[in-house]
């Protein structure tokens, strides 16, 4: 996962990383400076006949592949309460671990959050809103950049409800990928749909909710049963745009089911934040039979996520009270 030759991309991922983390205020640099609060667990991953079709990517082909999976709210507040709208979206990432290749660790990642919406079309869009909303006069600057940006006024504006459960909200990828299989391309979008529904909590029940409720739920849950997702893939058809993630594709657009992910263990608090510390989920999937669109937010995304990674590493291993910033600020990252 090297970073980016381009001294274009590098300004802005450095800029996105400086200005995130500046929002955050004091929270410490041991946390993402998106999504900070999070947790850790692992499972399986089977795939479908169906997703062995159209890639030869490996833990498509698999019987079945070992998954690191971390859930995640909004922010880089490493202590949002659970029950802050601004904990909206969550996010999962999961890390597929490979078969080692000449003695080395193989793996490839799919991360999403629970909105198909994005705010901005590339990077340098997102800093720039950024930029207005932390600024001196946001009060102008933001509506200004909002009438510029729809897509970025449609993300703010998307209800983003808080779940029941982890286990229990939808996720969307939503960059486009191709899938090749010999002579075959498939682009496509990753949906991850929860086996035990959708269910979400209204604004007065939500009152009633612990700060850590998403996160306390998860043990006794597993203790019961694995929680279980499908993984779905959206086709794109002739037309569809494929390299910009504010362009929603039809629903009608044919839907192929992937495979399932089987989450069977939550790591201990302890073991869990020191490897959130050090793993580095990287938005490029960098395997065989599965290649990045051309969407040009893959680039600094894998770039924001390398450079505060290795912050991450750095960084004393310390715990952070959750900050306060403004509503359009903390809804957008």
């Amino acid at each position: 996962m090297p970073l980016s030759t381009d001294t274009q991309v590098l300004e802005t991922s450095n800029g996105l990383v400086s200005t995130l983390r500046g929002i955050a205020g004091d929270a410490a640099k041991s946390f993402r400076p998106a999504h900070a609060k999070g947790h850790l667990l692992t499972g399986t991953f089977k795939p479908t006949s169906s997703a062995a079709e159209l890639t030869s990517a490996p833990h498509f082909n698999a019987a079945s592949t070992p998954i690191t999976v971390r859930f995640s709210s909004s922010t880089g507040f490493p202590q949002i309460p659970d029950t802050d709208a601004n904990a909206n979206p969550r996010g999962i990432a999961i890390r597929f671990h490979l078969p080692e290749k000449n003695g080395k660790r193989q793996h490839t990642d799919i991360i999403a959050h629970s909105t198909k919406y994005f705010p901005t079309r590339t990077g340098a869009e997102f800093l720039e809103f950024l930029k207005a909303a932390t600024s001196s006069n946001a009060a102008e600057a933001v509506p200004e950049f909002l009438s510029r940006h729809p897509e970025t006024a449609r993300f703010l504006q998307d209800p983003k409800p808080s779940p029941e459960s982890f286990a229990t909200e939808k996720f969307f990828g939503v960059n486009a990928f191709k899938f090749v299989k010999e002579d075959k391309v498939t682009t496509l979008r990753y949906r991850i749909v929860p086996i035990a529904g959708e269910q979400h909590v209204d604004v007065e029940a939500l009152k009633s909710k612990s700060d850590t409720y998403l996160f306390d739920e998860l043990t006794p849950r597993l203790e019961k049963a694995p929680i279980e997702f499908k993984l779905l893939a959206q086709i794109a058809e002739e037309g569809d745009v494929t390299d910009d993630a504010t362009q929603i594709w039809p629903e009608e657009r044919k839907v192929v089911e992937l495979g399932t992910i089987t989450i069977e263990k939550t790591l201990g608090e302890d073991e869990s934040l020191e490897k959130q510390r050090n793993v580095i989920f990287d938005p490029i999937p960098r395997v065989q039979g599965v290649e990045p669109s051309e969407d040009p937010l893959l680039e600094v995304r894998a770039n924001v996520y390398l450079i505060s990674g290795k912050q991450r590493r750095e960084a004393e291993p310390v715990k952070s009270d959750v900050g306060k910033t403004t509503d359009a600020v903390v809804a957008a990252t």
